[in-house]
C-alpha cells in the first residue's frame, strides 16, 4: 500500500474591518493587490484609494498556513448598495476556486441587498455565475476594459462551478 502524498492544508478564511487588521495583514493584502494589478497586469493606478480605511469596508481573504495571502476581496458600503472590489488571487494559487470561495462568503453576508462591481470585461461571465448582470455600457479604467455589473437580492447563493 502506497502512503498518501502530501496534502495542501485548506486556506484559512479571514474577515476584518481596517481598524482590526494587524500591520502584517495590511501589508499582505496590499502586497497581493499590487502584485496582481500593478505588476502582473502592468497597470499603475492609485491602489491606496482611501476606501480600505472607511469604517464600513470589510476585507475578506484566504491565507496559507505560512501566513501568505492567497486571495482577497473587499466589500464597500456605498449607501443603498454594497460594492465588491479588489478581487485578486496570487498567481500560484489560481485554479483552486479561492476567489469563488470569497465571493460566496461575501454573498452570504451581503446578498440580501443589491451588490455592484466594476468587472474587468474578460471576467464578466465569471461574475455572472454569482448572479451579477451587466448594468451599463463598458468603460476603460486605468487602461483596462471594464463593465459595470449589479446583483439584485435573490436569496440564492452562487451556482456551482
Amino acid at each position: 500500500m502506497t502512503p498518501p502524498g502530501p496534502t495542501r492544508a485548506e486556506p484559512l478564511l479571514h474577515r476584518a474591518r481596517f481598524a482590526d487588521l494587524t500591520p502584517f495583514e495590511v501589508y499582505g493584502l496590499c502586497r497581493l493587490r499590487v502584485d496582481v494589478f500593478v505588476v502582473e497586469q502592468e497597470c499603475p493606478y492609485p491602489e491606496l484609494d482611501g476606501r480600505d480605511v472607511e469604517p464600513a469596508t470589510e476585507h475578506l481573504w484566504l491565507e496559507a498556513t505560512d501566513g501568505a495571502v492567497l486571495a482577497t476581496i473587499r466589500v464597500l458600503d456605498d449607501g443603498a448598495t454594497r460594492a465588491i472590489g479588489r478581487v485578486a488571487t496570487a498567481a500560484g494559487a489560481r485554479g483552486r476556486g479561492l476567489a469563488a470561495r470569497l465571493m460566496a462568503e461575501a454573498l452570504a453576508s451581503y446578498g440580501d441587498g443589491p451588490l455592484t462591481l466594476g468587472a474587468q470585461a474578460h471576467l464578466q461571465h465569471w461574475y455572472e455565475r454569482f448572479g451579477f448582470r451587466l448594468s451599463g455600457p463598458g468603460y476603460v479604467e486605468d487602461g483596462i476594459p471594464h463593465v459595470p455589473m449589479r446583483r439584485e437580492p435573490t436569496g440564492a447563493g452562487p451556482r456551482p462551478a
